[in-house]
């Protein structure tokens, strides 16, 4: 028998949205405001003993290591989220990813306590990639399951614009401590960004405590579990969700990786990278970079709309196939814009790329990935997948793009290419994957008109 799921109350969507909204501004300006601070401040701060090539790539090597624990934590949560709950999971991603972000901002430099800066550093930011690994696939989840079935892309696009939303507060905060003397910026300047956090983590920790269950959890694992006779009755795994998407689920984990490709090198390349690459081998101002960061950031709201409600009308693949061409086309143009020097230019680059390329394929992804997975499983199938990508395709670009750069940068069409090779990835793993939009949330893949 198959339970009617109750009919979403808009109200109370709109309500867990921004609750998710606010939690990954949370994540993603933890995340983010690390790699700002990687691309300027730390090679001085944590490693001034290091050439300043070497520090860079010593510091960009801090920013990957997050990225390590990030699949550990989409284990650990979505496993947790998939047998008690999406809402208390939320609640302790929150607050380690907050806490450890705050403490980072309040770490003693290399010449005050040596080598443990560095050290401590890095446990930190292991410590912020576990709950960061469980905060996206929670947060987009809760929205996904709490939305109409006909609007769950556009409703679940909105959470994974904090990526912008938290770029618009670095730029701003940013904008400030550019100002600042060497010696100010050096000693504390840095750490304001990391302190300001504590703001976010408090209005959004007081939003999450009014969430409730959603009802696809409720009805089709909690009640299942408790064997009521009106629960969805779905096939049990036969071990723990962690084993079964490994065992039963492994396509769709290889297809997230592939699907992350189009979408995570643009955007670390050029919220990340290009901040260091512009200001030390093109002599950028990093104002001008910041600035075209900022207006992309603002039209990515509009973007994320407009492209999440196409794809609830026809299917999330063609939306995304094109994001994938649009980046694909792009990588070349966008170092010429870069190298130009003209701000009209390279704010015209930035906003192809990440508005018309990047957005079209972050504003679907989540329920994109999550449709992939039945509801005892998607937590930790999202979460996992979305995390293990993010190895390959996120934490190691700014390295990596470095590396190809070389010192003196004269080697960009290697990036160039590499974002290339991406792309192609993506449309690969776009033309493997199943049409997901129609499908039945409450059961393990039935269509839904």
């Amino acid at each position: 028998m198959v339970a009617t799921l109750p009919k979403p109350d808009l109200r109370y969507t709109w309500k867990v949205t921004a609750s998710s909204f606010l939690g990954n501004t949370l994540e993603y300006y933890d995340f983010l405001v690390y790699g700002t601070a990687a691309a300027v401040v730390f090679p001085k701060v944590f490693f001034p003993d290091a050439s300043g090539f070497v520090a860079t790539l010593s510091a960009f090597g801090t920013f990957a290591v997050g990225f390590l624990a990030r699949p550990l934590g989409g284990l650990f949560f979505g496993s947790r989220g998939d047998r008690h709950g999406r809402k208390s999971t939320l609640m302790v991603t929150l607050v380690v990813m907050g806490l450890s972000t705050i403490l980072i901002g309040l770490l003693p430099s290399y010449g005050t306590i040596g080598l443990w800066a560095p050290v401590l550093l890095v446990v930190l930011r292991l410590m912020q990639g576990f709950a960061v690994g469980g905060e996206w696939g929670g947060s987009m989840i809760i929205v996904l399951e709490s939305a109409p079935p006909n609007r769950r892309g556009f409703f679940s696009a909105w959470p994974n614009t904090g990526g912008f939303s938290a770029q618009i507060l670095i730029t701003g905060v940013f904008a400030y401590i550019y100002t600042l003397p060497d010696d100010q910026l050096l000693s504390w300047g840095w750490r304001i960004p990391f302190l300001l956090s504590a703001v976010v983590l408090v209005v959004t920790f007081w939003m999450r405590r009014s969430l409730h269950e959603t009802p696809v959890f409720t009805e089709a694992v909690a009640g299942d579990k408790a064997g009521e006779p009106d629960a969805v009755e779905t096939e049990r795994p036969k071990h723990g969700p962690i084993r079964t998407i490994f065992v039963d689920d492994w396509r769709n984990l290889l297809l997230i990786v592939g699907l992350r490709f189009a979408e995570a090198l643009p955007y670390f390349l050029l919220t990340v990278f290009a901040l260091s690459y512009g200001s030390s081998a093109l002599g950028l101002e990093k104002s001008q970079l910041n600035n075209a960061i900022l207006i992309a950031a603002v039209l990515s709201f509009v973007s994320h709309g407009v492209f999440a409600a196409i794809s609830d009308r026809i299917g999330r693949r063609p939306v995304y196939f094109f994001g994938a061409v649009v980046v694909f086309v792009m990588a070349f143009p966008f170092f010429a814009m870069l190298h130009s020097g003209s701000m009209a230019l390279i704010v015209l680059g930035y906003v192809l790329v990440l508005n018309l390329g990047h957005n079209a394929i972050n504003a679907i992804q989540p329920a994109f990935f999550a449709e992939l997975f039945p509801a005892e499983r998607r937590y930790t199938g999202a979460a996992a997948g979305r995390e293990i990508a993010s190895i390959f395709a996120g934490g190691l670009t700014p390295f990596i793009a470095t590396a190809l750069a070389g010192a003196d940068g004269t080697r960009w069409p290697l990036v160039a290419g590499y974002v290339m090779l991406g792309a192609l990835i993506t449309m690969f793993a776009v033309w493997k994957a199943p049409e997901s939009f129609r499908r039945d949330l409450s059961a393990t893949g039935e269509t839904v008109r």
